[in-house]
């Protein structure tokens, strides 16, 4: 079966998850993985934004080689200088807390580079493809320098996701299109 690059990476390349909830009687079914088998309807997309520090440092190339290789699909991208309102609106759940005004400064400082990538199990993939700046291996633990600057934002559900997405691109703004390499991928 076909294996993206870095598949061998331990819970990283992995990226499993429990289908049933913890106590729940019976076998627990296999983890669904990364890559394997994944029917059109188990498509999902997820937002991945590249901070002002990611832009500054000329870090994209291998922010998009990385998800490129898990063998996820690009359906969406622009560069833009992010208003504060825009902004606000996406960070709006942690305005309350000590680092929101410094967050949004930091957001609204330069260009960044929102992204929508597709594929099967992309919210939680993506989110372990992220990881945190201590975390060797991940794009935070390999590019970022301090806490402050990790370099990309990632959907935390796919319920956020399409929030996200929302906030970020219009509709119209989203590419469907075939990737030709999808049964590789996949095995469909």
């Amino acid at each position: 079966r076909f294996r993206p690059a870095g598949a061998a990476m331990g819970s990283l390349g992995r990226c499993l998850a429990r289908s049933l909830p913890r106590g729940q009687p019976g076998p627990s079914p296999p983890a669904p993985r990364c890559y394997g088998s994944a029917p059109a309807a188990l498509q999902e997309r997820t937002l991945l934004v590249a901070k002002p520090d990611a832009v500054q440092r000329r870090l994209l190339g291998d922010i998009i080689q990385r998800f490129e290789r898990r063998g996820f699909k690009l359906v969406a991208m622009k560069l833009l200088q992010a208003d504060r309102r825009l902004v606000e609106q996406h960070y709006e759940q942690l305005r309350l807390k000590p680092f929101y005004p410094a967050l949004v400064a930091y957001m609204t400082s330069g260009p960044v580079v929102a992204m929508v990538w597709e594929g099967y199990n992309v919210v939680r993939c993506t989110r372990a493809m992220v990881g945190d700046s201590s975390a060797v291996g991940t794009i935070r633990g390999d590019l970022s320098v301090h806490i402050t600057r990790n370099v990309v934002h990632a959907s935390d559900s796919a319920e956020t996701a399409q929030r996200e997405i929302g906030f970020w691109f219009r509709r119209d703004e989203l590419v469907a299109w075939d990737s030709r390499d999808r049964d590789n991928i996949y095995g469909l």
